[in-house]
């Protein structure tokens, strides 16, 4: 086992107008300054050409090396608004419109297929970076069925995944075709929300080798999922991990469905790294245990901290987690060093 990376920061939360957030490299320089070795890229324009860099092996050579000038890595890129619009139930027509390119909004037909050409080259640019993750959404079409008043009629739920596969299916192969695992953010608003969904949609891709997790607890905490157990489970297909923290405090007046109001007064809300429920001693204990070789990345997302608080307090947080794993047993010292008669001897056993 060669142990986990870190500490990476998902840029996404943090892109702007005004430097250091306006380009990658100022938010390269400004990560390192942080303590950060690693950035995790949105495919994003002012970030990155996703498709000049699934093509042009020069422009992320480049890329590479800009990072490299701060002693930064790129961790994974991250396709979350464009995987959101592989899947989009007309309901939200209109909300996620404003995800996709300008020349595909209104046109939900060209904006899905938009999206999955940006998602499987991104599959190529990843590749091209030397990279083998990728994070991303998986898009939803049963979400506003998820609590079962009216009746959902039978089949409702079925169809839909099968629908998801048919359209995650052949984007998977290209990350197949590229080395590249494709880590889905399991995440209220998707289709995949929780080990079930994230189980029935695995049944549905023929548990395709580049399907993927990314590992975020605080998502669990919101929706009182053992986040623990979930590693347990799901360990050998998480790619991911997002270093975020969460709290849960229900009262009479409101608990996990949040009551319409806002992130600061619902009783689960995202709360900066450190200042929630989420038990990270045995979060990154639990990831060491099973071998987990990618990267810890913060996310920032807070109801009351202020974002460059954040980030600063991040980089130390995520360090001070990391374990190193041991290449050896601790009671190594005492090792008898028996040999196969010695221990038959010990048992009272003969040749």
């Amino acid at each position: 086992m060669t142990g986990m990376k870190g500490p990476g920061i998902f840029l996404a939360q943090f892109l702007g107008d005004t430097a250091p957030f306006d380009t990658l490299d100022h938010l390269a320089e400004w990560a390192a300054g942080l303590g950060y070795a690693g950035v995790q890229i949105p495919c994003d324009p002012r970030l990155i050409d996703v498709a000049l860099a699934a093509e042009s092996q020069d422009y992320c050579d480049d890329l590479r090396a800009r990072l490299d000038r701060f002693g930064i890595q790129p961790t994974e890129l991250s396709t979350h608004l464009q995987g959101q619009l592989v899947a989009v139930h007309p309901a939200y027509d209109t909300l996620f419109d404003g995800f996709a390119a300008p020349e595909v909004r209104g046109d939900p037909a060209r904006r899905q297929a938009w999206a999955v050409e940006q998602v499987k080259a991104a599959a190529r640019a990843s590749a091209r970076l030397g990279l083998t993750a990728h994070a991303t959404f998986s898009g939803a079409l049963a979400w506003p069925y998820v609590y079962p008043w009216p009746q959902r009629p039978a089949g409702l739920v079925e169809e839909a995944f099968a629908e998801l596969a048919r359209r995650w299916t052949p984007i998977l192969d290209v990350f197949a075709e590229q080395g590249v695992h494709c880590a889905f953010e399991v995440h209220p608003g998707e289709d995949l929300h929780d080990g079930a969904t994230w189980e029935r949609f695995l049944d549905a891709v023929d548990h395709h080798p580049a399907a993927r997790l990314l590992f975020d607890p605080s998502h669990y905490v919101l929706q009182q999922l053992d986040y623990l157990d979930f590693i347990d489970r799901y360990h050998d297909r998480i790619a991911c991990f997002h270093v975020k923290d969460a709290e849960f405090n229900p009262t009479g007046r409101t608990g996990v469905y949040g009551g319409y109001e806002s992130w600061v007064n619902r009783a689960g809300r995202f709360r900066s790294t450190g200042d929630g429920q989420v038990d990270f001693t045995a979060v990154f204990s639990k990831l060491a245990q099973y071998g987990y070789d990618g990267w810890a990345v913060l996310e920032w997302e807070c109801a009351l901290k202020r974002a460059d608080d954040g980030a600063r307090e991040g980089a130390p947080f995520i360090r001070d987690h990391m374990i190193r794993v041991t290449d050896h047993a601790f009671d190594d010292f005492a090792a008898s060093g028996a040999d196969r008669a010695s221990i038959r001897k010990l048992m009272g056993l003969s040749e």
